[in-house]
């Protein structure tokens, strides 16, 4: 066999199990961030002060972007639809529109993909630059787990925000589709807001929320295996960001993908 050959061989395997022991750690820090939010929060033990930190510097970054995402989302699905309502003549139906898509699909796409940018790179940098200070070694040093001192704090305040962000983005999205229904397409505000009522049930902005709760959790184990996991100084941070904004991204597509097939199979789309 020529070197090449063995190189190759060498990949095929090698490339696979280092993705299954990717996965791996990815799941034992997944069950010691729940673990420890649970053990913590029963024996009154919870950093309530870093979690509130946490959170606030987690929303400076993400609340307002996900208000100016909001409104063109809002906008260009009113635009979309209602130009292809005003050839049909069912215009009263532009709010449904607006209730479908931006509380269903629009809404917890634009958070993940909110969180998955600013919040996983903010928190993939920080914990990155202390993995290469060797402040994560120091800490297991002195006996003190990174998981509960640094990623438990972050991944409660990423969970606190994800609905706030939610509730954000449908409520600016389905305003500016309002507003570009009644100034652009001539649709009557009450027919708007009955069709929206008829077809956005409680149902959808309950899985609208769950979606943004796990695409939330899914940011912060991706992001904080990756920055405790850097090495080879700054050029290891930027790696870390970059791997997890980009994992966090198509796992967040797929999650969308597998939560709404499973609401379509059990919670099919009727009228209110």
């Amino acid at each position: 066999m020529t070197v090449a050959a063995s190189k190759i061989a060498y990949q095929l395997v090698d490339r696979p199990r280092r993705s299954l022991g990717t996965l791996g750690r990815a799941a034992e820090l997944s069950a010691a961030v729940l673990r420890y939010s649970v053990v913590d929060a029963i024996r009154l033990r919870m950093p309530i002060y870093e979690v509130v930190d946490q959170m606030w510097l987690l929303l400076k970054v993400t609340a307002l972007p996900a208000l100016l995402m909001a409104v063109p989302i809002g906008a260009e699905v009113s635009v979309q639809v209602g130009g292809i309502m005003n050839q049909v003549g069912a215009n009263s139906l532009a709010g449904a529109a607006s209730g479908l898509g931006v509380v269903g699909q629009g809404a917890p796409m634009a958070a993940g993909l909110l969180m998955s940018g600013a919040a996983a790179s903010a928190i993939a940098s920080d914990l990155g630059a202390r993995a290469i200070r060797e402040e994560i070694d120091a800490m297991r040093v002195m006996g003190v787990d990174p998981v509960e001192r640094l990623v438990m704090p972050r991944f409660l305040a990423m969970i606190a925000i994800a609905p706030i962000l939610c509730i954000i983005i449908v409520s600016a999205g389905v305003f500016a589709g309002l507003i570009i229904s009644a100034n652009v397409n001539h649709v009557v505000p009450g027919s708007f807001w009955q069709s929206f009522g008829a077809f956005a049930t409680p149902t959808d902005l309950v899985f609208s929320v769950l979606k943004a709760l796990l695409f939330a959790a899914i940011v912060v184990f991706i992001a904080s295996l990756r920055g405790l996991e850097a090495k080879g100084g700054p050029k290891g941070v930027a790696n870390a960001v970059n791997a997890s904004v980009v994992l966090s991204v198509f796992c967040i597509f797929m999650t969308n993908l597998l939560v709404s097939q499973l609401q379509m199979m059990f919670f099919p789309a009727r009228l209110a």
